[in-house]
């Protein structure tokens, strides 16, 4: 790999570090909500819907991970 295709491939490392972060705090945030819902609120529908998007942010965020170590070993 070249200098200019290893600058290319760095770029995308950032910009998808800024979206993990991203993804990390609307997680968070998601995650949040549901602690602060009254227990009996937890496992209605409402609940169970926002523990749903938590789970699925997990893994948007474990396949970035995973993007991201196959991008960084790219450049190796």
């Amino acid at each position: 790999m070249n200098n200019t295709t290893r600058k290319q491939v760095s770029g995308l490392v950032s910009k998808l570090e800024e979206i993990k972060d991203t993804i990390e705090q609307i997680r968070d945030e998601e995650q949040e909500k549901y602690d602060n819902m009254p227990e009996g609120l937890q496992d209605i529908e409402r609940g169970e819907a926002l523990m749903e998007a938590v789970e699925h942010l997990e893994s948007a965020l474990d396949s970035l991970d995973e993007c991201l170590s196959e991008l960084e070993e790219a450049t190796a």
